[in-house]
């Protein structure tokens, strides 16, 4: 994924709920000639703040992939598979990032999908 034609961003745009607008994070893609919208979120609540920090004024940020292989004692298995983040470098090229995990089960298994 550092091939600069290769970066996958990740989106954001408002919706209102309640009379109030939030923002609300995806990445779009195409898989076998589909149309596809992952939604992301933070690990926590707190992470929306971190959140409009990295995006700053933009709407757009780019998506880190961090592999990791866990070894379990036990049995002698290797689990691997990745974290993500989501990042921005600003004007005076101080990095900005948050942690982000896909929203639902079905959005992990897209993510997958566009990885590959």
């Amino acid at each position: 994924m550092s091939k600069k034609e290769n970066k996958i961003m990740v989106e954001r745009e408002t919706f209102e709920k309640n009379g109030k607008s939030y923002f609300s994070y995806f990445i779009k893609g195409t898989i076998r000639g589909k149309d596809v919208r992952v939604l992301i979120t933070p690990p926590d609540k707190g992470g929306y703040a971190v959140l409009d920090i990295v995006f700053g004024n933009e709407n757009q940020a780019e998506l880190i992939t961090n592999p990791y292989e866990i070894k379990d004692e036990a049995s002698g298995n290797v689990i691997k598979g990745n974290t993500y983040a989501v990042r921005s470098v600003d004007e005076n090229g101080e990095v900005y990032e948050c942690t982000i995990k896909p929203f639902r089960n079905s959005d992990k298994m897209l993510l997958n999908m566009l990885m590959k």
